[in-house]
């Protein structure tokens, strides 16, 4: 970044500096909990970075609900409960959910006890059938295999004050939407939305996610780090879930190691790769906070937007 940045860059030290009197309200107990399957959360990265984060965001609401308060005054008018919108994006296994899930427990735990619910845009993605119908299996994650039409239309509604909403659930287990189950989404204060897209815009379509979203953040880290992150998960899942012969993915444990690394390490160059470098990376600069990690999955810098 130059001088002209239109960024405030932060060492964890000086971001650490800002967590103020925002008081620890998660036990170890909950920060194993959160933590990822191969991401292990400390005490110590939610007290140098979620805590100041936290607090930030709390300011962020405070101000628009107040903003919301002065316009309905002026309007005279009593307008729809309507959540703030906070989206979470970055690479595959780059910690998003991670990030999500420490984010809406301690945003819950906050002062005034606000509601907040985790949507995943998973659950938007295209069912395996119509993927496979379309030729699209090999490009699952990339735009063109959501239903960007439905996505854009639940968080339009969402940032409607329109309520309750039905969101559909995806499986990572068995890699795909699971049929007749729903997340509802029924009157928020706030909502995390966590995905590889929320980001994105570019397309043909005129109205994006990114449109409808209060505050957006971008867990990044290097390609080498997040491809070795990628491999270490697969081969976790593989000596653990993947061993249920009801996953998706138990074929993996059925030929040796070596082939199945093999496979995995050519999905990540060929999907998840190719997918950041086209369509995820490109979205950074538009974040209104950038978390840089390092090679232990540890958040080492921050970057804030100016206003």
């Amino acid at each position: 970044m130059s001088d002209a940045s239109p960024y405030l860059i932060f060492d964890r030290a000086a971001w650490a500096s800002h967590r103020g009197e925002t008081a620890m309200t998660l036990t170890p107990d909950d920060v194993a909990e959160l933590s990822g399957i191969n991401e292990a959360l400390s005490m110590t990265e939610v007290e140098d970075v979620y805590l100041p984060l936290s607090r930030l965001l709390n300011l962020h609401v405070a101000a628009v609900g107040q903003l919301h308060r002065v316009s309905s005054g002026f309007l005279g008018t009593s307008a729809p409960k309507v959540p703030y919108v906070i989206a979470i994006g970055g690479s595959v296994s780059a910690g998003k959910s991670t990030t999500a899930r420490v984010l809406r427990t301690l945003l819950a735990r906050g002062p005034d006890r606000p509601r907040v619910d985790l949507v995943t845009t998973d659950g938007f993605l295209f069912p395996n059938a119509v993927l496979e119908e379309r030729g699209l299996m090999q490009r699952k994650g990339f735009p063109e295999s959501y239903d960007r039409s439905r996505l854009v239309q639940f968080v339009s509604e969402l940032k409607s004050g329109l309520s309750p909403l039905s969101v559909p659930l995806y499986s990572h287990f068995v890699y795909d939407i699971i049929d007749d189950e729903h997340q509802v989404v029924d009157r928020p204060d706030i909502v995390i939305l966590e995905g590889l897209n929320v980001l994105q815009s570019g397309s043909v379509h005129s109205v994006f996610v990114s449109d409808f979203v209060d505050f957006s953040i971008y867990v990044d880290a290097s390609e080498a780090d997040l491809e070795a992150w990628f491999l270490d998960r697969f081969r976790k899942l593989r000596e653990t879930a993947f061993r249920d012969p009801a996953s998706f993915f138990h074929t993996f444990t059925k030929i040796p190691e070596e082939e199945a690394m093999a496979t995995a390490a050519s999905v990540w160059e060929q999907i998840n790769l190719a997918n950041l470098r086209e369509n995820i990376l490109p979205t950074r600069e538009r974040a209104r906070l950038i978390l840089g990690k390092g090679a232990s999955h540890v958040v080492e810098r921050v970057m804030l937007r100016r206003l």
